[in-house]
């Protein structure tokens, strides 16, 4: 008697089980954002961008996953940011429309925040940044 034999790959019940296993796997993935890598529970004042510093007042907090919300210069913000941790992307952001002497300095933040694809987590400071040689530090508050 020959025994056949066939790979667990094939058998249909196996491949239901690998899967299953990998959806569930998957499924318990927690959240991959800069709010699980230290950015949660603070609030972040923007000090220096490009290598200068910034005279205006700028903040970015990370309330709850795949969000983002602040205060620009002149206007609060919100936005998305769901990309995994160190990468960086603030999608959908809308701001309210006052106007204030520092409106030049809230289109250079949020144009910069935009353009943002980097992050990192030191601790107390926030850097965000892009590859262009695009630098924001932000260092935390409250």
């Amino acid at each position: 008697m020959t025994r056949l034999l066939i790979p667990f790959w094939r058998c249909a019940d196996m491949r239901w089980f690998v899967l299953f296993a990998v959806l569930a796997v998957a499924g318990c993935r927690g959240d991959e954002t800069l709010f699980s890598y230290g950015a949660a529970d603070k609030v972040w004042q923007l000090v220096e961008l490009n290598e200068a510093p910034f005279t205006a007042s700028a903040t970015i907090e990370f309330p709850e996953p795949g969000k983002i919300t602040g205060m620009a210069p002149c206007n609060s913000y919100s936005g998305g940011q769901a990309v995994p941790y160190p990468w960086f992307e603030a999608t959908q952001i809308i701001s309210t429309k006052r106007a204030c002497p520092d409106l030049e300095a809230e289109v250079t933040y949020l144009n910069a925040l935009r353009a943002a694809t980097l992050s990192e987590v030191l601790g107390e400071i926030l850097i965000l940044s892009n590859p262009e040689g695009l630098s924001m530090v932000f260092t935390a508050g409250g």
